[in-house]
């Protein structure tokens, strides 16, 4: 049976946004008590030494699975796609930088320094969700407009991931983080040797074997676990790349974010009037729209004249407004900054889900009207594009039919 629909963007956001509504509307029924108790139980023993609740083995351990897939589809585009060069990464970054720069900037100043901790939570952008709603109602966009999103997506999901390696390390246990760069090595060795051995199943599971000692290693090393997964995937060769994104690219859309969402999104409602709402609320429910749209619309207008890209090739105004409100979808990455940001305060981790989860609705809301009343303005394509490396695909289609 071919699961090639769950890769589809518009499905995998729809799956992201219905498991986020379940979670939050369980949590706040009469279910909610016992579903909390359910995320915070640990089992009756530790796992070599890793003594995790349910919550965290999703968060350290099924997102890993993301990550992973998130990695490969990075050096794809660093290596064979839209960031292969200088020249066609440089404005995307600038984009990117902006993004992360203005949201980050308006948290702040929003939430004081009681908040402070929280300022990485609102730069996240959402590449499935945010590319899923650019398909449902973009149809009709600019290949251009895809390209920059998908890159830009890409470069601020590298900047989240340094973020978390960087600010959400308490302390580091360095045998442990050398043997697991051992274990890095050990895993690019048998890529490149599965590279010439294609199909190997002794070498699959050396791999898969190698992989789990690694992320375990890392877990151990005080390091976020989701770590492990982008050194993995980075490093692994094209040929085992491709094999590992097609298995694992319908467990993560289908599965793993889904329950990430449903887990993180399932908080209870404060009983209080919005006026009491701490300000890390509201700052990451401002950040998340306003910031992103100013700061990637703003970055972009600046980066394509500061490096002089022929007014032919330039996205526009306009269509850099879309992409703007579309970056303000968090979500993903988003969660999970704010449950390392707020670890040790529960009041925290609710209010800023939600802000999250208030923050994505009105950026996912703003921009899908926004593209789809943009998007009539354009004449009709094919947008069959259902990852990244399709992507390329349909870019190089759509090129040479012009």
């Amino acid at each position: 049976m071919s699961l090639s629909w769950i890769r589809n963007p518009q499905v995998s956001a729809m799956l992201l946004l219905g498991a986020a509504i379940l979670g939050l509307a369980i949590a706040n029924t009469g279910l909610g008590p016992g579903l909390d108790a359910a995320k915070h139980a640990h089992l009756p023993f530790s796992v070599f030494g890793l003594d995790l609740s349910l919550a965290h083995w999703i968060t350290d351990g099924l997102l890993v699975v993301f990550f992973f897939v998130v990695a490969i589809e990075l050096r794809y585009e660093f290596t064979q796609g839209d960031l292969n060069s200088v020249s066609k990464a440089a404005v995307p970054t600038i984009a990117a930088l902006g993004g992360v720069a203005v949201p980050a900037l308006i948290y702040l100043n929003i939430a004081g320094a009681d908040g402070a901790q929280g300022w990485p939570i609102p730069t996240a952008t959402d590449i499935a969700f945010a590319l899923g709603v650019l398909a449902l109602f973009g149809r009709r966009l600019p290949s251009s407009v895809r390209a920059l999103l998908l890159a830009l997506a890409v470069i601020d999901d590298l900047i989240g991931i340094l973020f978390i390696a960087v600010f959400f390390t308490e302390s580091v246990s360095l045998p442990h983080l050398a043997l697991a760069a051992v274990g890095v090595a050990a895993f690019w060795v048998l890529g490149r040797v599965y590279r010439g051995k294609r199909g190997s199943w002794p070498l699959r599971i050396a791999l898969l074997v190698v992989a789990v000692v690694t992320w375990w290693l890392v877990a151990m090393s005080g390091i976020h676990a989701t770590i492990a997964g982008v050194l993995l995937g980075l490093v692994l060769s094209p040929a085992p790349a491709e094999s590992a994104r097609e298995r694992l690219e319908p467990l993560s859309n289908g599965i793993v974010l889904p329950l990430f969402a449903f887990t993180s999104a399932s908080v209870a409602i404060p009983q209080v009037p919005l006026g009491e709402l701490s300000p890390v609320f509201w700052a990451i429910v401002v950040a998340l729209p306003v910031g992103k749209l100013v700061g990637i619309t703003a970055a972009g207008l600046i980066g394509q004249a500061a490096l002089r890209v022929p007014k032919a090739e330039r996205v526009r105004l306009s269509e850099l407004i879309g992409i703007g409100l579309l970056g303000g979808i968090g979500f993903t990455v988003a969660l999970l900054m704010n449950e390392l940001a707020h670890r040790t305060t529960e009041e925290l981790i609710v209010e800023g889900t939600l802000g999250v989860l208030a923050g994505s609705l009105i950026a996912a809301v703003l921009g899908g009207a926004y593209v789809g009343l943009l998007s009539r303005r354009y004449p009709p394509v094919d947008t069959t594009e259902i990852t990244a490396r399709d992507a390329q695909e349909y870019l190089r289609r759509t090129d040479s039919e012009r």
